[in-house]
C-alpha cells in the first residue's frame, strides 16, 4: 500500500508532532505511552487508568488524535482503563496509511491493536469518525466489542455537505478563516470560559489543519440493517446543534433501530459535547450479563 501524502510539508509534519507531544506532556494523569505493531503500520496509544478497570478503547475523530481527550481523560481514568489510540492516517504519532472506509481494513487494523494490547474485548468510546470506526467494528466483530459509546458519531445522521463546501472555502483566509469555519463546524460552544486544556486543544487544532491534508472520502452511512444488528449496549450522546451532522436524524435513526439504547441528544451542545464524562463512565462500568 503507497503511503498517502497527509501532510503538506516535512516542516509541517515535524511542527505538528511538536506541538502533539507538548499536548501529551499536559496529560493529567498517569500514562503508558505504547507503539503496537498492526497490519496499518505502526499504531500509537496511550494507556492510562487503574490496570484492573473496565477496557476502554478511545478513537479520536478525523483530523485529531489521541490530545483531543486531554481535557476529559481525568474523569474517564478515574473508574476506567482507557486505551487512547491514534488512528492510522490522521495527524498523530501512527503510520500514514489511510485505507478506504468501508473496506475491512479498518477492522482488521483493529483486530491487530485489541491483540497487541491483550485485550480480548473492549468497550469502544468513538467521537465523531471515531464513532463511525467503532459502530463499523461492532458490526464486523460483535463478539469483540462489549458496548459502544458514540459522542456526535459520523454515518448515522446525514452530513451537512454545504458546512464542508464553506469549511474548504473558509481555510483560504488563513487563521481568520479557520477560526470561523471551527466555529460553523462545532456548532454552540459549551458555555463559561474555557479550561486552559481547552485552550491549548483548539490551538493546536487550528495549527494542525494549516499543515494537514484531512480526509475527503465519502463517509459510509450505516443501514438500518446494520444498526439493528448491533447486539451490545449503545450509548449515543448527540448535541442537537452539532454544525456538521444532523445528530437528530442520528438520533431518531438510532431509537428506531435499537429501542433498548440510551440515546441523549443535548439541545444547547454542538459538536463538542460537554458534560459527556460521567455519561460514559457509568456506561462503561455497568456490570452486564452480556459483556
Amino acid at each position: 500500500m503507497t503511503a498517502p501524502a497527509i501532510y503538506k510539508s516535512a516542516e509541517g509534519r515535524a511542527r505538528i508532532r511538536d506541538q502533539y507531544e507538548a499536548l501529551l506532556d499536559r496529560w493529567p494523569v498517569e500514562a503508558e505511552h505504547r507503539t503496537v505493531p498492526t497490519r496499518l503500520g505502526e499504531t500509537f496509544v496511550v494507556v492510562s487508568g487503574p490496570a484492573d478497570g473496565p477496557p476502554v478503547l478511545a478513537l479520536q475523530g478525523s483530523g485529531g488524535n489521541t490530545a483531543m481527550w486531554l481535557p476529559s481523560i481525568a474523569g474517564l481514568a478515574a473508574r476506567l482503563r482507557v486505551y487512547a489510540v491514534d488512528v492510522p492516517g490522521e495527524p498523530g504519532l501512527s503510520a500514514v496509511a489511510r485505507p478506504r472506509l468501508g473496506s475491512e481494513a479498518y477492522a482488521e487494523w483493529l483486530d491487530d491493536v485489541l491483540d497487541e494490547l491483550g485485550l480480548p474485548r473492549a468497550t469502544f468510546l468513538g467521537a465523531s469518525l471515531g464513532g463511525w470506526w467503532s459502530l463499523d467494528y461492532a458490526v464486523r466483530r460483535p463478539e469483540r466489542v462489549a458496548g459502544v459509546a458514540l459522542l456526535n458519531p459520523s454515518g448515522v445522521g446525514a452530513r451537512n455537505t454545504a458546512l464542508l463546501l464553506k469549511f474548504v472555502l473558509l481555510r483560504l483566509f488563513g487563521e481568520r478563516g479557520l477560526r470561523k469555519a471551527m466555529t460553523l463546524a462545532a456548532g454552540e460552544l459549551p458555555k463559561g470560559p474555557p479550561t486552559a486544556d481547552e485552550v491549548a486543544l483548539v490551538e493546536f487544532m487550528l495549527g494542525t489543519f494549516k499543515h494537514y491534508k484531512p480526509r475527503m472520502e465519502p463517509i459510509p452511512t450505516f443501514t438500518d440493517e446494520q444498526l439493528r444488528s448491533l447486539v451490545m449496549p449503545v450509548l449515543a450522546v448527540l448535541g442537537a446543534r452539532d454544525g456538521m451532522i444532523d445528530q437528530r436524524e442520528t438520533a431518531a435513526r438510532l431509537r428506531a433501530a435499537l429501542p433498548d439504547a440510551d440515546v441523549r441528544l443535548l439541545e444547547d451542545a454542538g459538536h463538542f459535547l460537554p458534560g459527556m464524562v460521567e455519561a460514559v463512565v457509568n456506561f462503561a462500568d455497568t456490570p452486564r450479563a452480556t459483556r
